[in-house]
């Protein structure tokens, strides 16, 4: 559903104003760059080449009025930002271990433009994954696999680090350490590969993981669980770490996960398919009962028609395991739309129209870019005039470390065409912890109100024609969704 806030009011002359509430919803996209899906669109492009890639994917994120990008930046153990712990990543430069050249830092670059359009930057990471079958390049002497090559398994097509290893663990959290405390992002975000999904042999053969060293050494040191027990306690142990770590570095910064869809064959009733309580070690469900989420994302990547998998039977599931009252934003398989007969442009209208209709979820993750950059079978243009004809808040986050805006001082001025403008600008008062990280600019005209959401970085927009008789509203909001008081605007000053 719609996130539900409070209308607020201002005072007008001597009549008190309901202002409406705006729009809040979560409309988040996955850039991946393993395997070059989304970004960059091919590994050694020139630097130029890469930056206009990006900007080119936050232009149409914004254009489709989504609010946030969730930017793969480690996809095997490897970097796409600066970094001194892991090398760079071959899918940037061609070869694992190669600096860009002119230097840059994509990840500094994306979350500077994505604040400056208004989008929220979320960091998306593969905690374990050392090798996936689409790299050429050979390890670079940075990478884990080099430095500490015990801890690298190989598993058929893949290389894994081993999450039974606690040095594993604290080299992951490490890695996602140093991003929250030198970016600016919005989010910490890791995907559905916990252990490695099931391989087989050339036979068909199931292969078993090779972990027999780690979980001996669990063993001789007086640990009682099974094999499977005992994995899944690594996975926990891992998201509980992240959480708590990543509230005492910055408690604004949002961490999610999107796990497979299904948590276990028969939760609920008539669903089957892959169990990744058993099959990956995910115990997502345990992750939402404990509050180690700030948002859940599960990978709802089945048609509606799908009785065995169905989309709002297994949203309303995950929806009854929220008992924190932690965002629900369901993944959807946008890449999918028009490429197979069971997935029309209806399927995925439908789809985020169940969401709509659920009390407990409030927003979607499309995957991925490359299918809206692509306007793949009208997808783009589809959700531009059905789903998000208007712009949209991230929903609050409450529970998180924050504060409202202050009123910002505004002004309305003419510009040399003779429109009116509103300046704004924070109120002096305001720390880091209150600065507003969006603008809510909302006029009434005639009776009706017309709302916007703006990047808090502008300070100068046009408001058309206005007359004695219309309102003109403006407030501030934080970075976690809070709202501040809004300012009716009457002055006229310059900016």
């Amino acid at each position: 559903m719609l996130a539900i806030v409070a209308a607020l009011s201002v005072l007008v002359g001597s009549d008190t104003v309901r202002v409406p509430a705006v729009d809040r919803e979560f409309r988040g996209v996955w850039v991946a760059s393993v395997s070059n899906i989304d970004w960059p669109s091919k590994p050694g492009l020139p630097v130029a080449e890469q930056q206009a890639e990006l900007l080119a994917i936050l232009d149409k994120a914004q254009g489709l009025r989504l609010n946030a990008v969730l930017l793969q930046i480690r996809p095997s153990g490897d970097a796409l930002y600066a970094s001194s712990l892991e090398p760079w990543s071959e899918y940037l430069t061609g070869r694992q271990g190669v600096a860009p050249s002119p230097l840059w830092d994509p990840l500094a670059f994306a979350v500077a433009e994505s604040h400056a359009r208004g989008l929220e930057l979320h960091a998306w990471f593969n905690p374990y994954r050392a090798k996936d079958p689409s790299s050429k390049s050979a390890y670079a002497p940075a990478h884990l696999a080099v430095r500490r090559p015990s801890l690298v398994k190989r598993y058929g097509r893949y290389s894994w680090m081993d999450p039974g290893s606690d040095e594993v663990r604290q080299h992951t959290t490490q890695v996602v350490l140093d991003v929250v405390q030198r970016y600016d992002i919005d989010g910490v975000h890791i995907d559905d590969y916990f252990y490695p999904y099931p391989e087989r042999d050339a036979r068909g053969k199931l292969i078993p993981f090779p972990d027999d060293d780690s979980y001996n050494r669990y063993r001789m040191g007086g640990g009682t669980l099974t094999r499977d027990a005992w994995r899944r306690r690594n996975v926990d142990v891992l998201v509980q770490e992240l959480h708590r770590a990543i509230r005492a570095a910055k408690p604004w910064v949002k961490f999610g996960v999107s796990p497979f869809g299904i948590w276990r064959p028969g939760e609920p009733a008539g669903i089957q398919g892959f169990d990744a309580f058993n099959g990956i070690y995910a115990d997502a469900r345990r992750w939402m009962h404990e509050g180690w989420v700030d948002y859940m994302a599960p990978q709802l990547y089945w048609p509606i028609a799908a009785t065995a998998q169905s989309y709002p039977v297994l949203l309303k599931w995950w929806g009854e395991q929220n008992h924190h009252g932690r965002h629900l934003w369901p993944g959807n398989f946008t890449s999918r739309v028009e490429t197979r007969p069971d997935w029309p442009m209806s399927e995925l209208l439908a789809q985020v129209t169940a969401t709509r209709a659920d009390h407990t979820a409030t927003g979607n993750i499309h995957f991925s870019m490359a299918a809206l950059m692509k306007n793949q079978g009208g997808v783009a243009d589809a959700m531009s005039r059905q789903l998000y004809a208007a712009n949209a808040l991230v929903p609050e986050s409450p529970w998180l470390a924050g504060r409202a805006p202050s009123a910002p001082t505004a002004v309305l001025t003419t510009d040399a065409s003779r429109r009116e403008m509103l300046c704004v600008a924070p109120a002096i008062a305001d720390s880091a912890a209150g600065a507003p990280r969006w603008w809510i600019m909302q006029i009434k005209r005639g009776g009706a109100w017309t709302s916007e959401v703006l990047p808090a970085g502008v300070r100068r927009w046009s408001v058309g024609t206005l007359t004695r008789s219309d309102t003109l509203v403006v407030s501030g909001v934080d970075r976690t969704g809070r709202q501040g008081p809004p300012v009716l605007v009457t002055t006229r000053g310059s900016c």
